[in-house]
């Protein structure tokens, strides 16, 4: 259940993450808004799967899974330009991410 919890907390890094670039330095309610919900919330869930996962491998799934998902959805909105590079590497993140999981 904690590794349910980590992924889905690095769901909500990606969240928090786009809705700040969103936010136009706070200016825009909305964005702001879902900033302040996903923001606790996903350092919530790390937190909780920190009890029994160790900290260094949560800590880097979490990160790879929030900024692999925050690239991914910029690139989707047109925000950042594609490239057979960049997915390369996304993908590359992804996979040590299983690899994590897998010796974990």
């Amino acid at each position: 259940m904690d590794w349910v919890i980590l992924i889905a907390s690095g769901v909500l890094e990606a969240v928090w993450a786009s809705a700040l670039g969103a936010s136009n330095g706070f200016k825009r309610r909305g964005p702001t808004l879902l900033f302040l919900v996903a923001a606790p919330l996903s350092l919530v869930g790390l937190g909780l799967a920190l009890a029994t996962l160790p900290t260094g491998t949560a800590y880097a799934i979490w990160t790879a899974t929030g900024a692999s998902l925050t690239v991914a959805w910029a690139m989707l909105r047109g925000h950042e330009a594609v490239s057979v590079p960049k997915i390369l590497l996304i993908v590359g993140i992804i996979s040590c991410v299983v690899g994590l999981k897998v010796i974990a």
